[in-house]
């Protein structure tokens, strides 16, 4: 008789418990080196600390919800007894991301943004937009939007998602400045 059927025959949770604990592991682990390679690309990369928190935040959240279906399955939850309730939720749950897909996309956007882009605060930048092309400094870049400040001096919050999708025209004279930051 093995060590793990000793344990199902007089602790019945037993193989469960320690699935469960190995994942908690698993789950405390994967944040620590998530939030430590986050980290240390934002210093490398000269990345404001909103937006590494932000970042880390999301992972951390990613990390969560898998933990919670591997869990689910560790403990083997059946949903017979639940489909009425479930339906349900995910019914309102559907139409709240319908109506929130907007905010998704600005989120996974800010998330790309921060890993790749070849601006940062402080470049002078131009939007290609057509009729609504938007010219200025960028002030910050947070999860939702871009903070620009235009010539005239107004201030124009641009969607991240929005920014993915449309070609930027970065000035040279703020590239030439970022490069002299970077070097030394």
């Amino acid at each position: 008789m093995n060590f793990l059927n000793y344990l199902d025959l007089y602790f019945p949770y037993s193989t469960q418990i320690l699935l469960t604990l190995c994942l908690i592991f698993f789950f405390l682990v994967s944040r620590k080196v998530t939030s430590k390679i986050v980290r240390k690309y934002g210093i490398n990369r000269e990345i404001s600390l909103p937006r590494v928190i932000y970042t880390i935040k999301y992972f951390n959240f990613i990390i969560f919800v898998f933990c919670l279906l591997i869990l689910g399955l560790i403990w083997d939850i059946t949903f017979e007894g639940f489909s009425v309730y479930f339906l349900s939720f995910f019914t309102v749950a559907g139409v709240a991301l319908f109506a929130a897909w907007s905010i998704l996309s600005n989120v996974t956007a800010a998330v790309i943004l921060f890993f790749y882009f070849p601006y940062r605060i402080g470049s002078k930048i131009r939007i290609i937009d057509g009729d609504n092309s938007v010219e200025g400094e960028v002030l910050d870049l947070n999860l939702f939007t871009m903070v620009i400040k235009v010539e005239d001096g107004d201030v124009v919050n641009y969607p991240n998602n929005l920014a993915l999708q449309k070609g930027i025209k970065i000035k040279q004279s703020s590239l030439r400045k970022s490069k002299k930051i970077l070097v030394g």
